[in-house]
């Protein structure tokens, strides 16, 4: 089992697992209608550093802030 991190932290190009969303109920709320909720595979597409984070999701992309981004927990995946 690989070590939870935040999503800020992942490294571009990587695919993680969301384990889990912290913070206050409608932070979390805002990112589970997004698609961030347990389970879902994440891959960090661009990372600059100004800016927003551009995430791969599903079928589409999410740009997300960098404070946002340290409030998801991830499980970087094998490979």
């Amino acid at each position: 089992m690989n070590a939870v991190l935040p999503l800020g932290f992942l490294t571009p190009g990587r695919e993680a697992v969301v384990r889990d969303v912290v913070g206050g109920k409608e932070l979390r709320r805002r990112l589970g209608e997004l698609g961030f909720v347990r389970g879902s595979v994440v891959r960090i597409v661009q990372s600059q550093p100004c800016g927003p984070l551009i995430i791969s999701l599903g079928d589409g992309r999410v740009a997300l802030g960098r404070g946002a981004a340290q409030k998801i927990m991830v499980e970087e995946l094998d490979g």
